[in-house]
């Protein structure tokens, strides 16, 4: 027969104190001698003591526990914000509770609201319009975006996106491209910063960006954007897409199409997510330090649940990484 498991009251009789003594320890309410809390240390210890987690959140009111919600699973740059902030939870002895929108708008609002009722706090990364996100106000926990809030108290994480395509543009123009196009996912309210981005750039040399969409972040949506982009009247000479997924699928269908990469077009992405670098041709793409940025919002967010309040915005300033995907015009 199997041995049952050992009680806070066997712990509190072999350690000499009462019960809600050996409560307020392993909760962490209050604090006692040296003396007594080495002594609760070592009885847990010998005993093989296990606090059940569901009975000291109804005792604290804490769960232990953060919700992160994310926008796609498959999308590398994602598992990195995963990543990142797991990393933080565990440090502190919190335990990250997921959830996938699979870039739903629809599907975001219940999703979280329900998420909101488990966790301590909440890390949200949406594409919902900032006017429509005021409900996150009333979920009475501590919450960080991943994206800038402009009209929002709620603090936010994220990355420079008008200085990285101003930086991709950039480099493609010091290689000697003039014909530059955007392949963009209009649904992404940064989609609008990125086109500023490169269109500044471009406008610096009297140049003007041609603007395309690819209807979704995926590496499928710029494969199939690729023939409207490569086959129509202004053939660009270097394509600045708005992920690194969109430039793979986008890169793959070119050579389909008998395209030369990159010496008949050059091509970028923004992430930097590892598939880029191990392509055909490597992709030349901006860092944007997708681990660092799960790890930052996991800080302010635990800065939240301790009471501290921010309600600014951390950006990441991008980093050009240069590959294969991008040269010189011949």
């Amino acid at each position: 027969m199997k041995k049952p498991s050992p009680t806070i009251r066997d712990v509190a009789a072999a350690a000499g104190v009462s019960v809600a003594t050996v409560s307020k320890y392993i909760n962490g309410a209050q604090r006692f001698s040296a003396p007594v809390e080495a002594k609760l240390k070592a009885t847990i210890e010998q005993l093989g003591y296990r606090s059940n987690p569901l009975a000291r959140s109804m005792i604290t009111g804490e769960t232990r526990t953060i919700g992160l919600t994310i926008l796609d699973i498959s999308n590398p740059h994602f598992t990195g914000v995963v990543k990142g902030a797991n990393r933080v939870a565990l440090q502190h002895d919190y335990t990250l509770l997921l959830v996938d929108t699979e870039e739903n708008q629809a599907r975001e609002r219940p999703l979280i609201e329900a998420l909101a009722q488990r966790v301590d706090g909440l890390i949200v990364s949406s594409r919902m319009p900032e006017e429509a996100l005021h409900w996150m106000l009333e979920l009475n926990k501590p919450v960080v975006l991943l994206r800038r809030s402009q009209r929002l108290p709620i603090p936010s994480v994220g990355i420079d996106n008008q200085l990285a395509t101003y930086m991709l543009a950039r480099h493609l123009l010091n290689q000697g491209h003039r014909r530059i196009a955007y392949l963009g996912f209009g649904q992404a309210r940064i989609n609008d910063e990125r086109i500023r981005g490169a269109r500044e750039c471009l406008a610096e040399s009297g140049l003007t960006l041609e603007v395309h969409d690819a209807h979704a972040p995926t590496a499928q949506a710029g494969e199939r954007a690729c023939s409207r982009v490569m086959l129509g009247p202004n053939r660009p000479e270097a394509v600045i897409c708005y992920n690194d997924l969109i430039a793979l699928g986008f890169m793959k269908e070119a050579a389909s199409l008998g395209f030369r990469l990159p010496q008949d077009v050059s091509v970028t992405g923004i992430d930097n997510v590892p598939y880029g670098e191990y392509s055909a041709p490597s992709l030349t793409t901006v860092d944007i330090q997708s681990e660092k940025m799960g790890e930052l919002a996991m800080r302010k967010l635990l800065d939240a649940l301790g009471g501290v309040t921010d309600s600014g915005y951390a950006t990441f300033e991008p980093r050009l990484i240069v590959r294969e995907s991008t040269a010189r015009r011949g």
